[in-house]
């Protein structure tokens, strides 16, 4: 196994060298300077490309950004105007969620290839647009759905399923327990609106309500800005269980919660969901924030004739586990251990595809496709009803 990843990992570090040494170093743009996208400054950094240009509504976090980012740079609080800079390539986009699917479509209409966080969109209308503008104007698109372009999630695919060791799989698991982000609070001396914030831009096509510190700096709590755990955190592991056995379309989805201990939201702090496909596989995802705090585990587990395969997000000790079916399977039980929940893999092969025009691991279509389903759980939450796919949401050929 770790000559599989040691292969794995020194193939896409030459593919990368290779195609940077041909060409000059991307230069990017980000849009959505606060915590999330500078860290994923400070992965792209590693890759070697530059920087251009940052945008953020609060003038303080775009400064930041300005001086990670090093050199000169421009700052703005209008995303249009760095999209009119020609000499940016690409742009990431790490604003909060509900502004993630207008600034990628106007990156995409400006000619700029795009990063941009999951969940890629909240609706299938939005999706289907967004889809429509990668296509029309011919750009890359990643989605920030990192782990499928995480080594121990690939490798243990390639082991278990690809060679059939699983056989039939006909349950897929996944959880994403104890997530700190729906617990955050304020910072202290924020009752008052910062100066160089601009919160009527930040709301954008939202709610018009007066300033709140809570929404801002936890936007996770809220249905409109996050879409709840299903979109904003099960969209990881749901994507992974679509990687795993390469789905798409769900058949229907149930699901059931509440607001059972925090009351600061209106999103459920406990939650269970259910995906149909026509694959005749189930995916569950289970989501509860009584343990924030303590202890935060995320992962899959896919049961099958052949046996029981786990894959952790965040167990470095043990990345995947197969457990054989003893009277199905001839392939020995085994494991290996995990590797970083990092967004760099997935830019890495973002920045490779620009360079080849090659289609990206976590594409535009996939994130559409991740993206429905958790809107479609979230549907089925909301009205306590079973929400079958809806034929108006099929991507065109």
């Amino acid at each position: 196994m770790e000559t599989t990843r040691r292969s794995m990992l020194a193939a896409t570090a030459a593919s990368y060298q290779r195609i940077l040494g041909a060409n000059e170093r991307l230069r990017l743009g980000v849009v959505g300077t606060g915590p999330r996208g500078q860290y994923l400054m400070k992965e792209s950094a590693r890759i070697g490309v530059e920087f251009a240009a940052v945008c953020d509504v609060y003038s303080a976090r775009a400064d930041q950004a300005a001086s990670l980012a090093g050199g000169a740079v421009r700052t703005f609080k209008d995303h249009r105007q760095l999209m009119e800079m020609k000499e940016i390539d690409a742009v990431i986009v790490a604003t909060p969620d509900h502004w993630h699917a207008a600034v990628a479509i106007d990156a995409c209409k400006a000619g700029k290839d795009v990063y941009v966080e999951k969940p890629m969109v909240h609706t299938p209308k939005d999706g289907l647009a967004l889809v429509k503008a990668a296509r029309d104007n011919k750009r890359v698109v990643q989605v920030g759905m990192q782990a499928r372009a995480v080594p121990h999630y690939r490798i243990a695919r390639e082991k278990y399923l690809e060679s059939g060791a699983m056989g039939k799989v006909g349950l897929i698991k996944t959880w994403y327990n104890g997530n700190n982000g729906y617990i955050q609070k304020p910072p202290a001396g924020m009752e008052q609106k910062p100066e160089g914030l601009d919160w009527e831009r930040w709301l954008g096509a939202g709610p018009k309500v007066a300033w709140n510190p809570d929404i801002y700096f936890s936007p996770y709590k809220w249905l409109y800005y996050d879409g709840g755990m299903i979109m904003g955190i099960g969209i990881h592991v749901i994507d992974s269980a679509h990687m795993m056995l390469r789905l798409h379309k769900p058949l229907a989805a149930v699901a059931g919660g509440g607001i059972y201990h925090y009351p600061d939201r209106d999103t459920p702090d406990v939650i269970n969901l259910v995906l149909e496909y026509p694959e005749k596989v189930n995916v569950t995802f289970e989501a509860e924030i009584m343990t924030a705090g303590w202890k935060t585990t995320a992962g899959l587990e896919l049961r099958g004739t052949g046996g029981i395969l786990t894959v952790n997000r965040y167990d470095r000790a043990v990345g995947y586990e197969y457990e054989p079916h003893p009277k199905n399977s001839k392939v020995a039980a085994g494991r290996g251990t995990g590797d970083p929940s990092s967004a760099e893999w997935l830019l890495r092969n973002w920045v490779e595809c620009i360079r080849t025009r090659a289609k990206p691991l976590a594409n535009e279509e996939e994130g559409y496709y991740s993206s429905v389903a958790c809107f479609m759980g979230n549907m089925a939450y909301r009205r306590k009803v079973r929400v079958g796919w809806d034929s108006k949401w099929d991507l065109p050929a």
